[in-house]
């Protein structure tokens, strides 16, 4: 009774040591005594007890966090990179047996390569051309992580830190460069609006009633706000006198 107790106890221990369940995101790397056999996965695998071992690895993209670290420009200028990274693994039994630790080496490898590829830019380039840096980043580091298994698909600058006198002097030119802008807008506004004045001033010197039609305009919004003066100025009564005699003229004729 004994020793059927112990065999199936067992049995069932061999049993649970050989039913493994690997979920659709995860590959099994399968070792034969020491040699790798192939990958398996997902679903029920059924392993040879004491013989066969399986090492489980993720497929899902891997989000990592690049930590911030102190760069100098090209243009010498002190500044704190952070960035992220996302990979996944495409190779599971590269990734097992070609590498000892996949995330440290992604991260480390990703650290230098952010230092080497940000060194190469001036300030000015760093922050207007981030995306191509991104890019560039990105290619470096898969080149790198490609014979891991390992493929990533982005990397993204996600902080820059400039030191505070160059942050001061950045203000001082984006606010001399409003200025400038703001200016060139006044003078174009004045130049066109001399431009009209001209052609104004020309169409009155060619109909001279025009200019009194403009000045009984004038004296029509002054009276809106009814003021109890009407000024009418000597040259508007000289052409009403033009008008009056034009007019008799006519009636003569």
């Amino acid at each position: 009774m004994d020793l059927t107790f112990i065999i199936v106890v067992i049995v069932v221990i061999l049993l649970t040591m050989s039913l493994k369940v690997v979920k659709e995101y995860d590959r099994g790397v399968i070792f034969f005594l020491g040699k790798v056999t192939g990958v398996r996965g997902p679903g029920l695998i059924i392993l040879i007890p004491i013989f066969e071992q399986m090492t489980k690895v993720s497929l899902r993209t891997i989000t990592m966090s690049i930590p911030s670290q102190k760069i100098i420009t090209k243009d010498n200028v002190s500044i704190d990179i952070a960035a992220v990274a996302y990979y996944h693994i495409l190779d599971p039994q590269k990734s097992v047996v070609a590498i000892e630790d996949v995330y440290s080496a992604v991260n480390q490898i990703s650290q230098t390569t952010v230092r080497n590829i940000v060194g190469q830019f001036e300030l000015d380039q760093l922050l207007q051309k981030t995306g191509q840096i991104n890019v560039q980043i990105k290619e470096v580091i898969d080149i790198h992580t490609e014979p891991w298994g390992i493929q990533v698909t982005a990397v993204e600058i996600k902080d820059i830190t400039l030191p505070d006198n160059m942050q001061r002097a950045m203000a001082k030119e984006a606010e001399a460069e409003r200025e400038r802008r703001a200016k060139i807008v006044a003078a174009e506004g004045e130049f066109q609006a001399a431009v009209k004045l001209c052609e104004a001033a020309d169409l009155i010197s060619a109909h001279p009633v025009a200019l009194q039609l403009r000045t009984l305009q004038t004296m029509a919004e002054i009276s809106v706000e009814k003021n109890s003066t009407i000024i009418f100025p000597a040259q508007f009564m000289t052409t009403v006198s033009e008008a009056i005699s034009m007019i008799r003229g006519d009636v003569k004729k």
